[in-house]
């Protein structure tokens, strides 16, 4: 049974501070169509500006996952996407008052919360999966990161970090189930060690900071000096490092936390993506920066898959469905103008030939003999040869008709056609024939490269009666 695709109920907002801008923020989640997925409006400019939640948008990685289209930039965007994916929603409008996302408490808690209030709901469409055929790997050998998707029947996530630290060690965390991410993942909060937040104080970086939005580990002996400069920059009473060192700023929600959220962000910037993947996700060290770069070779993957989906294959030793002997019983074309090989397959709509293109055709002599390239007008008459056994094949006496161009429109020539390669033209119609008239759009392949495409619209005509007897 299908999946059905979501959204929210109806609209709900969030308001909290940017941790680096230190500005408020409102962020309005509301419903959005089939098909529409994630994206970011902000209100606050003129014109209220969108930016898609796309992995083709992502501007930088420097203290978050950022996104920049036409100018307009969108901050901080993976933990607001963790909750979005993670509660399986598909579609969704994120309208924003700032640059900047509200950092909250440095989780997806409070975002899941909000979009748990809204409710969520199914849509008629049907969600889109792409289903891994392979394994999938990015590696950095410099900073020990690699990130492998494998085919899986569902959606899993296995995290391992490794700080190399006393109090930050090796950890390891797992999803085996999305529906498990409410309740295990989202409230796993962000982490920084000591020295990382005294240098971001120092520049002026977390201008929102408090030290509710991070779990913060010390990794060095500090002094009560240092402690007491940490209480006055976060307005606290009192600042300590507890034993197993880490500040005592808030109470750890899971023993393995810091890879909880290392795991969440793995959900929140693959969620840029755009599509679900079944497979499993294995992180080794992961980060934000090769999160992206693994979600660009994934995508990549993607798109070269889905291109390559539509290509035909030829096989050599495949019996024809129309052999040269029985092209000529339905065409009248004689060489050297006959320009299809062989038929492979055909149905009521669609039809798959084949050319040779060797050094032996007539037209070589004088179109470029020594730089040979098949002339483009030959290759739109072949592909219209190989139409026209299609539309041919539709009246019971073949051999009384011929087949005659109407109009030809959007031909476009990709690569050149040389001798030794072997043409396939796939062929589908875009109306049903009526009244003797065939529409149809095609593309000329050479392997899995596209080198002409075209629309044609062509009529049957009976032939002259003197010709018929």
């Amino acid at each position: 049974m299908s999946e059905k695709q979501r959204t929210i109920l109806e609209p709900v907002s969030v308001s909290g501070t940017g941790l680096h801008t230190g500005q408020q923020v409102t962020v309005t989640f509301r419903p959005a169509p089939e098909n529409f997925g994630y994206k970011f409006i902000r209100t606050d400019l003129e014109g209220s500006p969108v930016v898609e939640a796309d992995i083709d948008f992502v501007k930088d990685t420097e203290r978050g996952t950022n996104l920049v289209k036409d100018g307009v930039r969108i901050s901080t965007t993976e933990h607001l996407l963790a909750a979005v994916f993670g509660l399986g929603i598909d579609n969704l409008m994120i309208e924003t008052s700032s640059v900047e996302l509200p950092i909250l408490d440095g989780s997806s808690r409070y975002w899941v919360e909000a979009l748990d209030k809204a409710g969520i709901v199914e849509q008629n469409a049907d969600r889109v999966y792409y289903e891994l055929k392979e394994n999938i790997t990015f590696r950095n050998p410099d900073s020990k990161v690699e990130i492998i998707a494998i085919p899986s029947a569902d959606l899993r996530y296995s995290v391992m970090i490794d700080y190399e630290s006393k109090v930050l060690d090796t950890q390891h965390a797992s999803l085996n189930n999305l529906d498990d991410f409410r309740k295990e993942i989202s409230n796993s909060r962000t982490f920084v060690f000591l020295h990382e937040l005294e240098y971001l104080i120092h520049h002026n970086l977390i201008k929102g900071g408090d030290l509710n939005n991070a779990i913060v580990f010390v990794n060095r002996l500090i002094s009560q000096p240092e402690l007491d400069r940490l209480s006055a920059f976060f307005n606290r009473p009192r600042v300590e490092v507890l034993k197993e060192g880490v500040l005592n700023n808030i109470e750890l929600n899971h023993q393995n936390e810091p890879a909880r959220h290392k795991l969440l962000d793995v959900v929140g910037d693959l969620a840029l993506l755009g599509i679900r993947v079944r497979g499993h996700i294995i992180a080794t060290r992961p980060g934000h920066a090769s999160n992206v770069a693994f979600a660009r070779i994934l995508r990549e993957h993607i798109r070269a898959e889905r291109k390559q989906a539509g290509v035909p294959q030829y096989d050599p030793n495949q019996v024809p469905l129309f052999d040269i002997n029985a092209i000529k019983r339905l065409l009248p074309h004689r060489p050297p103008f006959l320009l299809v090989d062989k038929v492979l397959e055909m149905s009521t709509e669609h039809v798959l030939g084949v050319k040779n293109v060797t050094m032996n055709e007539s037209f070589f002599v004088g179109h470029f003999p020594d730089e040979p390239v098949m002339p483009g007008v030959l290759q739109i008459e072949a592909m219209a040869q190989t139409g026209g056994i299609l539309i041919l094949s539709s009246v019971p006496d073949p051999e009384n008709y011929i087949t005659l161009f109407m109009k030809i429109d959007n031909v476009r020539f990709r690569h050149k056609v040389v001798p030794g390669d072997t043409l396939l033209f796939s062929l589908k119609l875009l109306s049903p024939i009526r009244r003797g008239l065939c529409h149809m759009a095609g593309q000329a392949y050479v392997g899995d490269k596209v080198v002409m495409e075209a629309e044609m619209l062509a009529q049957i005509a009976r032939k002259p009666e003197d010709s018929v007897k």
